[in-house]
């Protein structure tokens, strides 16, 4: 798992903080960006191999910014996170049927969400 890295982009520093000790637990290193901005500068001189995605953001709407991701980053896998919309809406049915972004996480998350797609994404050495 050495060398795995996974970005964190949320306004909400606790959820930030919360999302990278779960990463961090499976060994995966992390960085966080609290604005859609910081998140691009981050992905113009890093290259994590997956991204959690949160909706809501001061500067831009996450599917926006995920749009924007996927166009400079297409092989980059991302999760959108939100505590304002759910699995079933409309609007992020049809990101996942674009392949925009491989899944979504309702806030407040379980533990075992989050552990679910970093194992997807991070397999440890030795398994299938």
């Amino acid at each position: 798992m050495q060398g795995l890295k996974a970005l964190v982009i949320d306004d909400e520093v606790d959820m930030c903080w919360a999302l990278e000790r779960v990463l961090q637990g499976e060994g995966i290193k992390t960085h966080s960006a609290h604005t859609a901005e910081g998140a691009l500068a981050i992905l113009k001189r890093d290259s994590p191999q997956l991204a959690f995605v949160d909706i809501k953001l001061p500067d831009m709407d996450g599917i926006e910014l995920a749009r924007l991701i996927k166009a400079s980053n297409p092989s980059l896998p991302m999760v959108l996170i939100s505590g304002y919309y759910y699995g079933d809406d409309p609007v992020i049915k049809k990101g996942l049927e674009e392949g925009l972004y491989v899944g979504f996480i309702s806030k407040p998350f379980e533990v075992n969400e989050i552990r679910s797609y970093a194992r997807r994404f991070f397999p440890k050495e030795g398994s299938l």
